[in-house]
């Protein structure tokens, strides 16, 4: 267990409780004024109504729905889970799959499609839902990856329909068969492949407009589409993710607190798994802590899978990396703290000499744009879509993603020479501040895009 050392970042669940009125069984809308004001931006004489679906809603939405909502726009949110965190003006419905549904159809190449369609259908039901009580969305912004996108147009036909479009999966040149040691080419990996976009073909066809966050992700869809797609990222709050030297992370279990100039070595990722490079950080590690003898290393991340390939039963990937180089680490310098809350991880990037980050060609984490935007030292992998933020030798290094040896050297160099590598940090946090900033450029222009000033393919100069 980590705790942070500044008692402001701690929130009280009974009293952020307390913010909320329940207005029914699944139900939640804030009754306080959104504590965050938008960027200026034109309200329309109307004002609209907004329909948000995500599986794990807000996700990708969480700025703008509440932005949206203040300014006077009436906004819904739609998903599966729990609603994570407030959002002021937001009123958040949940849509529950019937898992008896869930089972494997004759035919397993169909099983992941199957589930989408299951998805589809639980969310089309509580929109009709919706739908009898009242609710008429004027636009619909649906992330379609899981599904719930397939029958909203069904349903409201005239609304104008959205959709994030993440990523599209292709043969080559993105994850799918980027890592040989999980997977290799095979005619019936490519059936796979191809029914695994069917439900985003469905989304693409039925939209409007559609948004990405990188230019890579954009380009991963077929060349027929991508002229509706506009570039904009999801946005950094830079005032938010910024360096703090007066922080420090205790780390509980080992006595040890970390500070600013400590040589800490960070690795973060949603889950510890291959498509985010935990095995080859992992296996680079021998060599790193023997060349750093004073070094600590803090992984976070849980013990699941969001992307790829299941691990054998009863094992997860984490427990096999680290037991595959246990023997020669110093565990007493490494340090598993698992998943931590958003507040802590923004000190561990502020108190870390080098913050690794490593991906196969897929989607771009958040965490590697706020570890620039606080000032990290980054050493990530040589693939897209990092290079997109990341330019080797200006505001970051790149190493080889299947090199565990160079990501040694080059970590150890790093920390070696840290002293003279100020202006990567310095440039890292001005990317963020010039291409990605949340209120100076990325809200106006998703304002724009929702409120339909922003026709499909347009982007958001990054």
């Amino acid at each position: 267990m980590i705790i942070p050392n500044n008692a402001d970042h701690a929130v009280s669940g009974a009293r952020a409780r307390a913010e909320f009125l329940l207005l029914g069984k699944d139900c939640l809308v804030h009754n306080e004024q959104h504590a965050l004001s938008p960027p200026l931006a034109e309200v329309p004489p109307m004002p609209l109504r907004y329909l948000f679906i995500h599986q794990n809603f807000p996700g990708q939405f969480k700025h703008l729905a509440p932005a949206l909502a203040a300014l006077g726009h009436e906004v819904v949110g739609l998903g599966m889970n729990q609603l994570p965190a407030p959002l002021p003006g937001v009123r958040y419905f949940r849509h529950e799959v019937n898992t008896a549904k869930l089972h494997k159809p004759g035919a397993p190449q169909l099983s992941d499609l199957y589930g989408k369609v299951v998805r589809g259908e639980s969310a089309a039901a509580r929109l009709e839902t919706l739908k009898a009580q009242g609710f008429t969305p004027d636009v619909i912004f649906v992330h379609p990856g899981w599904g719930e996108a397939m029958f909203v147009k069904d349903i409201f036909p005239q609304a104008r329909l959205l959709i994030y479009a993440e990523y599209y999966y292709q043969p080559e040149g993105g994850d799918t068969f980027f890592d040989p040691e999980f997977s290799q080419p095979s005619t019936a990996a490519l059936r796979r492949l191809r029914l695994r976009n069917t439900h985003l073909l469905h989304a693409m066809s039925a939209c409007d407009g559609a948004l990405s966050p990188t230019t890579f992700q954009r380009d991963r869809h077929p060349e027929w589409f991508r002229e509706r797609i506009s570039v904009i990222h999801d946005g950094i709050d830079t005032e938010r993710f910024k360096p703090d030297p007066k922080a420090s992370v205790q780390l509980q279990a080992a006595g040890v607190t970390l500070r600013p100039g400590d040589e800490v070595i960070t690795f973060v990722a949603r889950q510890l798994e291959p498509y985010r490079g935990y095995h080859i950080f992992m296996r680079a590690l021998p060599e790193l802590l023997r060349l750093r003898p004073q070094a600590r290393v803090v992984i976070v991340g849980g013990d699941g899978v969001s992307y790829g390939a299941n691990p054998p039963e009863g094992k997860t990937w984490k427990g096999i990396f680290r037991d595959e180089v246990a023997a020669g680490l110093d565990m007493r310098r490494i340090h598993f703290v698992g998943k931590v809350p958003h507040a802590l991880l923004t000190q561990l990037m502020q108190v870390s000499a080098v913050y690794t980050y490593l991906t196969y060609p897929f989607v771009l984490s958040w965490s590697l744009m706020e570890a620039m935007s606080t000032g990290c030292l980054i050493v990530a992998s040589d693939t897209a879509p990092v290079r997109e933020v990341i330019e080797h030798g200006r505001n970051g290094l790149l190493v080889d993603f299947f090199d565990p040896a160079a990501l040694a050297r080059t970590v150890a160099d790093t920390l070696e020479r840290r002293a003279t590598l100020q202006h990567l940090r310095d440039a890292a946090r001005q990317t963020v501040i010039e291409r990605y900033d949340l209120n100076s450029l990325c809200m106006p222009a998703l304002l724009r895009f929702a409120q339909a000033e922003t026709q499909p393919g347009q982007s958001v100069k990054q």
